[in-house]
């Protein structure tokens, strides 16, 4: 059986390669790890994974972002996929995104950026199933 999955969206490569780093290394291998700088990536990514009966078990996106904001995609998710669980990350965030993707999509947790590694890994390790 394959591992479970965790997807990180956000539209800097920078961004996705620290969380990449920083949660691969207090996880190791017991999930696979994956990247969208979109979305949109994210979103086909998510259906892949269905079709392949690969299991997302949780999504950290940023909320600013081309196209559509992190509130908007989270909550699609969570309408179509409501066992992955999710987190926003973001910087730029207003209370209302925030709230509305709580509501909506039942948002574990909103961190904001700069991050605190160890907060981070906190929630992380909170949401992921035992």
């Amino acid at each position: 059986m394959s591992r479970p999955v965790i997807l990180f969206v956000d539209d800097e490569k920078l961004v996705l390669d620290t969380l990449l780093g920083q949660v691969r290394s207090a996880f190791g291998d017991k999930y696979e790890y994956e990247t969208a700088q979109s979305a949109e990536e994210a979103w086909e990514l998510i259906q892949e994974y269905k079709e392949t009966q690969k299991r997302i078990v949780l999504l950290i996106s940023d909320w600013l972002m081309p196209l559509e904001k992190g509130d908007s995609f989270l909550i699609r998710v969570a309408t179509h996929y409501p066992d992955i669980r999710l987190i926003m990350l973001s910087a730029y965030a207003d209370d209302e995104a925030i709230q509305r993707a709580q509501r909506y999509a039942n948002l574990f947790a909103f961190i904001r950026k700069p991050w605190e590694r160890n907060a981070l890994l906190s929630q992380i390790q909170q949401v992921l199933p035992a």
